[in-house]
């Protein structure tokens, strides 16, 4: 009955111990009462029925003492309550942008670069929740590969049809940024963020990357630049007439001017050397800019005491009208 249910005013309930006390001192005070008329004998009484008003002789004690139970645990305000928590979620805005130049075809990474990054990103979208999150490739060219959304299944299988050779190949980090800034520069978000990937040096594109850099500053778009490729040489497949063969080639990765990029932005630049690094940098990107949220918490009282005010009312009532009508007793 009381699972559940707290006390305003818990020590009033100290008062139910009167109860018992006053239930034995009716029934004390039954025993030694004087009798209205004095009788030699009883015994010719023995043999009639009792009725039924002699059988409800106690209820109006019991009435009054069920009425101050009731009143007393009314007088105690119990209360149930019901708590929670109310969330507000500010999601950012972040645009996804991949290079998909030939040269991430290297399987320093494996199977390869670029289905690694896409295999990071995918991740990395399916642990978003309030984000809106587009996608932007480049190589010699950049277009956009799907808008902002909240829808990740769209998004997660246009990723899935990336692949190099696309489009024209080549490098062109500026107009990448520039259409990642395209992207974002509309947003109502207060946060904004670019991921760029990318395993070469600028060597195409109208657009100089720190130019489009200053941009993307203007418009309050961080930049966190990712650099990818081991140190050194990495394995590279060339088609021969005799199948595929494997070559070592040089890995350059221009990374003063992606750390430039990311500084002007007030971003990060990481370089990935392997898979578990790639993840780790993306992880640690997605703690940097995880979704602000605001907690309330909530605690609602209803007052209970109504019921049990109402019942004792009713049992003290009865045992009013009881008393002086059907159960009144000679004086």
């Amino acid at each position: 009955m009381f699972s559940d249910i707290t006390f305003a005013y818990p020590f009033v309930l100290w008062l139910l111990l009167l109860i018992p006390a006053m239930g034995y001192w009716y029934w004390k005070k039954q025993n030694v009462i004087s009798p209205d008329f004095a009788y030699s004998s009883v015994k010719i009484f023995s043999n009639i029925p009792r009725t039924l008003k002699e059988k409800l002789i106690h209820l109006p004690a019991f009435l009054r003492l069920g009425a101050l139970a009731f009143l007393i645990v009314a007088a105690a305000r119990p209360q149930s309550f019901s708590s929670g928590e109310n969330f507000y979620a500010e999601g950012i805005d972040i645009a996804m942008v991949l290079d998909i130049s030939g040269s991430m075809l290297a399987e320093d990474f494996k199977p390869n670069r670029v289905e690694a990054a896409k295999k990071v990103i995918d991740d990395f979208i399916a642990g978003r929740t309030n984000d809106k999150i587009g996608l932007v490739i480049f190589s010699g060219e950049s277009f956009t590969q799907c808008p902002l959304t909240v829808d990740y299944s769209v998004l997660r299988n246009l990723l899935k049809e990336i692949k190099t050779g696309m489009i024209e190949d080549g490098t062109a980090i500026g107009n990448a940024i520039a259409n990642g800034v395209n992207r974002l520069k509309d947003s109502q978000s207060k946060s904004k963020v670019m991921i760029l990937l990318t395993d070469g040096v600028n060597n195409r594109g109208e657009v100089d990357p720190l130019t489009a850099a200053q941009i993307a500053q203007k418009f309050g778009i961080r930049i966190y630049c990712v650099g990818v490729g081991t140190m050194g040489e990495a394995p590279y497949p060339f088609q021969t007439p005799f199948g595929i063969r494997y070559q070592m080639v040089p890995v350059e990765i221009d990374e003063n001017v992606l750390k430039q990029i990311s500084s002007i932005t007030g971003g990060k630049y990481f370089r990935a050397t392997d898979n578990r690094k790639l993840v780790q940098i993306y992880d640690e990107i997605d703690r940097l800019e995880k979704t602000r949220v605001e907690v309330t918490s909530y605690r609602n009282a209803k007052e209970l005491f109504y019921g049990w005010a109402l019942i004792g009312l009713l049992l003290l009532g009865s045992d009013l009208i009881l008393s002086r009508t059907y159960l009144r007793r000679l004086p």
